[in-house]
């Protein structure tokens, strides 16, 4: 059996294990993610945060209308990488006492979940169009988008503003 909740005998059964490890994940992100807001001091990072939720929200209902195509009931099973890049990110936050260099660490914490979202599209976009699910691997590209452009927002966001006032803080 493995590292599954269940034998996956053929390529179908890893694509639909996959799907629900990253419906697991969206689920665990729109919990962290009302957290990650209320920590952020930086107006345009808890903008960020109060948006990619309500994104990450259409994203979920994205994966249910995939698993309806699929004929399949939409089901999550624990993502222990998921769960592992939350737990940090919870105890880097709990770390930091100064609001500048807290902000610096939910972005870094933001765009792991990030990183990770997108291997997990980009590997279930390859793998629909594998198995002939164009449709499927649409669907999943309007994610992807989303998280690579969620990403460059984090990025730019850092880079501009809020890792030099972090820099500036000093002991």
């Amino acid at each position: 059996m493995g590292l599954f909740s269940k034998d996956i005998a053929t390529f179908e059964d890893l694509f639909l294990h996959q799907l629900q490890d990253v419906y697991y994940a969206e689920h665990q992100i729109t919990k962290a993610l009302p957290k990650m807001t209320d920590k952020a001091t930086a107006p345009a990072l808890k903008a960020g945060f109060e948006t990619h939720l309500r994104e990450t929200e259409g994203q979920i209902v994205r994966l249910e209308r995939i698993f309806e195509l699929l004929g399949e009931k939409a089901k999550a099973v624990t993502c222990p990488a998921i769960d592992g890049i939350i737990k940090e990110a919870n105890e880097v936050a709990g770390e930091i006492a100064d609001k500048a260099v807290l902000d610096a660490a939910l972005i870094a914490s933001a765009q792991a979940v990030e990183h990770y979202e997108i291997t997990r599209y980009g590997t279930l976009i390859a793998w629909a169009n594998q198995l002939g699910r164009s449709e499927i691997a649409a669907i999943l590209k309007e994610t992807l988008d989303e998280e690579y452009a969620t990403d460059d927002k984090l990025t730019a966001m850092a880079t501009s503003k809020v890792n030099p006032e972090a820099e500036a803080v000093t002991g």
